[in-house]
């Protein structure tokens, strides 16, 4: 593994869950997850060993380790397993992603994951009982390396950058410029783009320019302005 804040099998080692939450449920996930494309053994390690039932409802926890999205209230959803592997397995591969800008902090299940195998991390959420019950639940799970904030994600976090790496969570009509040019040089974003058809994007930035390539299609909420 790259990096690791904590040992995950201390800090989840009572989390274990039963059931459909069991660790040989994960391990089937898991398994999906390679036979999809996802080959980052540090990725899925992280994704095997955390627990995706805590940041659902009780209500759906027992969906927990489908491949699929999953409603958190807020008109907001927890990316499917694969979207999460899958992303960071791209900001890993593309930078140095040392110190990385999440987007759309959401439920807080792709920051717990991003905080595994990144050292540091900001993490920016405009719904804020989102943002406090993701904080709080990362709290209590021994994440400690991550910063948050509650602000706008199409004007990024200004007063923090430059960034090595910054994942988007949620798909804007088009990259906002802000978050380009909040990338450290040789830095990369990856962000889904599109309304009606979207597609993931990597960005890379040399100087003052930043390549763009198309990398797979995607399915995401909207990334929207103003706070709630």
């Amino acid at each position: 593994m790259r990096f690791s804040v904590t040992d995950p099998k201390r800090t989840f080692a009572n989390r274990e869950g039963i059931g459909m939450t069991s660790q040989r449920t994960r391990q089937r996930l898991v398994d999906t997850l390679v036979e999809l494309g996802v080959q980052d053994a540090s990725v899925l390690e992280v994704m095997r060993l955390t627990p995706r039932h805590l940041f659902l409802d009780e209500a759906l926890a027992h969906r927990a380790y489908e491949d699929k999205s999953l409603p958190i209230g807020h008109n907001q959803t927890l990316s499917r397993p694969y979207t999460v592997a899958r992303m960071s397995e791209l900001l890993l591969a593309s930078c140095s992603a040392k110190k990385v800008l999440e987007i759309g902090t959401g439920s807080g299940y792709q920051t717990c994951i991003l905080a595994q195998l990144v050292p540091r991390l900001f993490t920016m959420e405009r719904i804020e009982p989102l943002l406090k019950r993701a904080k709080h639940r990362l709290q209590q799970m021994d994440i400690h390396n991550v910063v948050y904030q509650h602000g706008d994600g199409y004007e990024g976090w200004p007063a923090r950058e430059p960034f090595d790496g910054i994942l988007v969570t949620a798909a804007p009509s088009q990259v906002p410029k802000a978050l380009q040019w909040q990338l450290a040089e040789g830095g990369c974003m990856i962000i889904p783009v599109g309304d009606d058809e979207q597609y993931l994007l990597k960005i890379t930035r040399s100087g003052n320019h930043f390549s763009k390539q198309k990398v797979e299609a995607a399915n995401f909420v909207p990334l929207v302005n103003g706070l709630i």
